[in-house]
């Protein structure tokens, strides 16, 4: 199966590695590469494939490895795999890379309620260190005085702007945002479709047809192909025999005929999976529940009392109804909130803002210890205010704020304190 490498991939990285292995008088050359865009674009793949036509020998390290209950164990690993492919280069006399998949995800910072931990710390610290010193990267403990060799370090990512500003500046990290364009993805799914005799036109209709979707979704959407022979193999040999069948059978694994790849059949299967995906996004399903469990609190904290009427007024109006119970509580109870508060909130979402509150006491108010009320971002009006309305309740004796969040920039734009102890809003 021959497999599309973007020429702009090639060329990017092509340099970088080259650049690299080369003595360039006066010039500073950035270690390391940074390749981020939307999931699912193949970021990792396509530098698989120009590893592999280049010949070049890879030393992986995955995002998740960058996290320990010992501190100062993923910092150790980076340093280790970088000698170890330091030592490649010299023993195979060939060009090697050090590779970190996903980045952002083992050392980023999203939101205010991502913890930033020591290990967080020392990875980002020791990446600058090696960029800043590339032959001299010695392991805790110990200390070589030989030389090694450079070695190139290609890091991918979805969003680089939650790492480290420092780690990423231009002296250290060259940049490289991937987004295939139309030519990109036609070339990339006809590798997809080559054994199933897609014509180039019947390519072209199908990334037309789900030109926003990532590269991802077209390799998905082959192999959800096969669903139906599978669906039919399992109730042929019955539920109970698939275990034996499939796994420790003396006749070996089933095989299947080539399915239905006509373009019809897949761009009918390519829309059940958007439907799908476009439920996901919009069930929001955490935001019901804890809506939900938020008022269930409030009505077991506060159960409903008998009402009673005063007396009828003698000038015919409708009378005044004294409640005992939950309704005189929320009245009594819930906040008011100010004109300018609501402005501010209406103000915030205009401008495509979320919303976020938090909540501190007394006590961890000097250290700025301030706690999120809600699970995630709010971007409805009529959310932001009734959820800042029962967290100004059930936190009625401490500090309260309001913060603005720029979801696109990842960063804070406004924080203002609605409420402090002394019930002042």
């Amino acid at each position: 199966m021959g497999y599309y490498i973007a020429p702009r991939f090639l060329d990017k990285l092509a340099v970088h590695i080259t650049k690299n292995f080369l003595k360039l008088p006066g010039v500073r050359v950035p270690l390391i590469l940074g390749i981020h865009g939307r999931k699912g674009e193949g970021k990792t793949f396509q530098c698989e494939l120009v590893f592999e036509k280049m010949g070049i020998e890879v030393t992986l390290v995955s995002g998740g490895e960058l996290e320990s209950p010992d501190a100062g164990d993923p910092a150790r690993l980076i340093r280790l795999r970088y000698r170890e492919t330091a030592e490649l280069i010299k023993v195979r006399g060939k060009m090697c890379v050090l590779m970190i998949n996903d980045l952002d995800a083992g050392a980023g910072r999203f939101d205010e309620g991502t913890q930033y931990t020591v290990n967080t710390q020392l990875v980002n610290a020791t990446l600058m260190n090696i960029a800043d010193n590339p032959t001299d990267v010695q392991l805790p403990g110990s200390y070589d005085s030989t030389p090694l060799n450079r070695v190139p370090i290609i890091v991918t990512g979805n969003d680089f702007s939650t790492l480290y500003a420092p780690l990423i500046r231009d002296g250290r990290m060259d940049k490289f945002y991937w987004e295939p364009d139309r030519d990109d993805k036609v070339g990339i799914v006809k590798g997809i479709f080559e054994p199933d005799g897609l014509s180039p036109r019947e390519v072209e209709q199908l990334v037309d047809t789900f030109i926003n979707q990532s590269i991802d979704f077209f390799s998905a959407l082959r192999s959800r192909i096969y669903d139906e022979q599978i669906r039919n193999y399992i109730h042929k040999v019955g539920f109970e025999q698939v275990s034996l069948s499939v796994v420790n059978s003396a006749e070996g694994p089933p095989e299947f005929k080539k399915p239905n790849f006509t373009l019809s059949h897949l761009i009918e299967s390519g829309n059940l999976m958007v439907g799908e995906h476009k439920r996901v996004e919009n069930s929001q399903l955490v935001d019901e529940y804890n809506r939900l469990n938020r008022g269930r609190n409030y009505y077991q904290s506060s159960p409903p009392a008998a009402v009673t009427p005063t007396s009828q007024p003698s000038n015919g109006a409708t009378p005044e109804v004294k409640t005992n119970g939950f309704q005189q509580k929320e009245q009594a109870s819930s906040p008011h909130l100010t004109l300018e508060t609501q402005e501010q909130i209406r103000q915030l979402l205009s401008q495509g803002y979320k919303i976020s509150i938090e909540h501190v006491d007394e006590r961890r108010f000097r250290t700025g210890s301030w706690q999120s009320c809600v699970n995630s971002h709010i971007d409805a009006e009529s959310d932001a205010i009734s959820n800042l309305e029962s967290t100004l309740t059930e936190y009625s004796g401490e500090y309260v704020r309001l913060v603005g969040i720029d979801p696109k920039a990842k960063r804070r734009v406004v924080e203002t304190i609605i409420q402090r102890p002394n019930g002042k809003n």
